[in-house]
């Protein structure tokens, strides 16, 4: 869906009072000890609807660049005005979402706002229930760390709104389980949600590393890609990366086996990262939702934090030739889009305190972290089983144009505001966001 200026206007200006408010996401990247909160964020003003929160994980160090993968996600945590006390509290519902006058992601909202479902109540979370009936065979989640309710967290999650029961394993890429880590923890929440949330009939195998070093990451991935092609064939996201470093394409053996289709999040920062630059592997970049004040889904923009632009190392790869007058000769990011900006986010349920944020086990979480797993989720939905992502990434530039695809077409994006949405493909988004379950 394309939006009009004025529509976008309109929109933002309701939003404020729905608390839907655009944020800064500055971060100060100070470091904190494992496990702590890094930065908060506050609106200017406390009615204005909540702040965020950058967990100490996905604040990026230049210095980890080749060495430690960092997470791609923040929390929204909305503001309640306590009269009593005339101080403003975290607002947290008390018996699961949704939470009146605010409209995070449901399955059901995703589903009608991707047409995995058809549209209804104008895709209000707080209204829609009718979620998807899609996935098959596997989709697997490489992340660092243990979550030790994983497992008990994914069944809440489902029963809280309608979905399958979860069919999970959990895999220790050494044999041996991780160290627990709260902030990786609602990395590894935020992902199995949105695998099950448009996929609710795929397995999902999730594979803890052992660490977040780039080692034990790819290690894991390794052990997630045979399990998948043992499996018949599938998809494995990765929502963690790093900024580009020198070798990076020495390690794209690690995202060739036959029967996978890779996905990376861009990241939550203007500029590129790896391993979602890498010819082999689908870059999902971020958007906004746009409501009314009541709710009702207008379209989407960009993400102005979300990662994006022409690779520093990596060449053009030949399903991009298409774009080459806009990529030149580097391969450009991100590839499609979904969901992304935290104050238009996703609900997540995590009990372990992940990330340690200031609001109970219901969260409202955005970042890429978000876009990779659902649009793994929504290529599994619709049927899609490549022989490789390259193949993949193939079907998916000859789709460029056509009503498979939401063209998002207003809006900035990358380090000084650099790029911006066009018809087509842009920095910004890519080709778009998906638009029917067969869009990928």
């Amino acid at each position: 869906m394309r939006l009009s200026s004025e529509k976008v206007l309109v929109a933002t200006t309701l939003m404020i009072g729905a608390a839907q408010a655009q944020v800064s996401t500055n971060v100060n990247t100070q470091q904190t000890a494992p496990g702590s909160v890094a930065a908060i964020t506050r609106q200017s003003s406390p009615t204005a609807g909540g702040y965020v929160v950058v967990p100490t994980s996905s604040v990026p160090n230049p210095g980890d660049r080749g060495k430690i993968a960092h997470t791609n996600y923040r929390f929204f945590v909305p503001y309640q005005e306590t009269q009593a006390q005339s101080q403003t509290q975290a607002a947290t519902p008390k018996l699961g979402p949704p939470l009146a006058g605010f409209f995070f992601n449901t399955p059901a909202s995703l589903a009608c706002i991707y047409s995995v479902v058809s549209a209804s109540s104008g895709c209000d979370p707080n209204i829609v229930t009718k979620v998807s009936t899609y996935g098959s065979k596997v989709i697997a989640i490489v992340d660092a760390y243990h979550n030790s309710s994983a497992l008990a967290d994914l069944q809440t999650y489902s029963t809280q709104f309608g979905l399958p029961a979860p069919n999970l394993q959990i895999v220790y890429a050494t044999g041996v389980q991780p160290p627990v880590d709260f902030n990786w923890a609602g990395e590894e929440a935020l992902d199995l949600d949105m695998a099950h949330a448009l996929a609710p009939n795929a397995k999902i195998i999730l594979v803890e590393a052992a660490s977040n070093s780039n080692a034990d990451l790819l290690l894991a991935e390794d052990v997630a890609s045979g399990l998948v092609a043992a499996a018949g064939g599938g998809q494995v996201s990765n929502s963690w990366g790093q900024g580009e470093f020198v070798g990076e394409t020495t390690l794209d053996s690690h995202f060739t086996t036959p029967k996978v289709v890779y996905f990376a999040s861009t990241g939550d920062d203007p500029g590129t990262q790896w391993p979602s630059v890498s010819a082999n592997i689908v870059a999902v970049g971020g958007t906004t939702v746009v409501r009314s004040a009541s709710g009702a889904f207008l379209g989407e923009t960009t993400w102005a934090s979300g990662g994006g632009g022409p690779s520093t190392y990596v060449a053009r790869p030949t399903y991009q030739n298409g774009i080459a007058g806009v990529v030149g000769t580097a391969r450009g990011v991100p590839d499609v889009s979904a969901v992304a900006n935290p104050s238009t986010g996703v609900w997540v349920y995590c009990s372990t305190g992940c990330g340690n944020a200031p609001i109970n086990s219901w969260f409202g979480i955005g970042g890429t972290s978000v876009s990779s797993p659902l649009v793994a989720a929504l290529t599994n939905a619709a049927g899609h089983f490549g022989v490789s992502t390259f193949a993949e990434l193939k079907s998916l530039y000859a789709l460029l144009g056509s009503n498979r695809f939401n063209d998002i077409t207003l809006g900035l994006c990358g380090i000084g505001s650099a790029y911006s949405a066009v018809a087509g493909w842009d920095f910004c988004t890519g080709v778009g966001t998906p638009h029917t379950p067969m869009g990928l």
